[in-house]
């Protein structure tokens, strides 16, 4: 029988975000990246939209794009065919996850802990963060620190246009660890 697989707590922080936009995940170590994206996604709360990339000492892993079959391609590996263990084997290790090449939402992620396996414990989960997730598509990191400047001033010539652009209730403080966890239930295997 094979034995469970430890235990990641991870710390996601989104690159350049000033303070800080960050979550605190635990995930199964054995799962491929292909997953790991797609609780990334969840956790963050982007909308999976644009691609994405995992680079880790200099080699990039992603998933294979329809567009490789018109002539462009890429160097990376192909991310299915990769556990998360592979590239993060000890406690501090780091990887970068990249999202949205126009926008560059660069995420630092950290291994913070390795734990046993507990069949008790709620695997993914998030288990703290800070910030709500930028909007798609407002320009990185320096656009979103200028949207945020614009929101906050109902003086600012692109008040209003900007307010009728983002969610009527978007608050950058906003973090609602309930709502990703729930998010979070669809990845979760049954109990036995």
């Amino acid at each position: 029988m094979k034995k469970p697989s430890p235990i990641y707590q991870l710390k996601v922080t989104l690159a350049e975000s000033k303070p800080p936009i960050w979550r605190r995940i635990l995930v199964a170590s054995d799962m491929d990246l292909g997953l790991f994206h797609n609780i990334l996604q969840d956790v963050m709360g982007w909308t999976d939209n644009h691609l994405h990339q995992f680079t880790v000492r200099g080699v990039t892993y992603s998933a294979p794009y329809e567009d490789m079959a018109h002539g462009f391609e890429m160097d990376f590996k192909d991310e299915s065919k990769y556990k998360l263990s592979q590239l993060l084997k000890k406690e501090k290790a780091s990887l970068t996850y990249e999202y949205d090449f126009g926008d560059s939402w660069q995420h630092k992620i950290v291994l913070e802990k390795i734990l046993p396996h507990d069949d008790s414990m709620m695997i993914p989960s998030c288990i703290k963060g800070k910030r709500a997730c930028p909007p798609e598509d407002c320009g990185g990191v320096w656009g979103y620190e200028n949207l945020i400047a614009i929101i906050q001033d109902p003086k600012h010539p692109e008040y209003q246009d900007m307010r009728e652009w983002l969610e009527e209730d978007f608050d950058p403080e906003r973090f609602d660890l309930d709502e990703i966890n729930d998010a979070l239930e669809a990845y979760r295997k049954p109990r036995s």
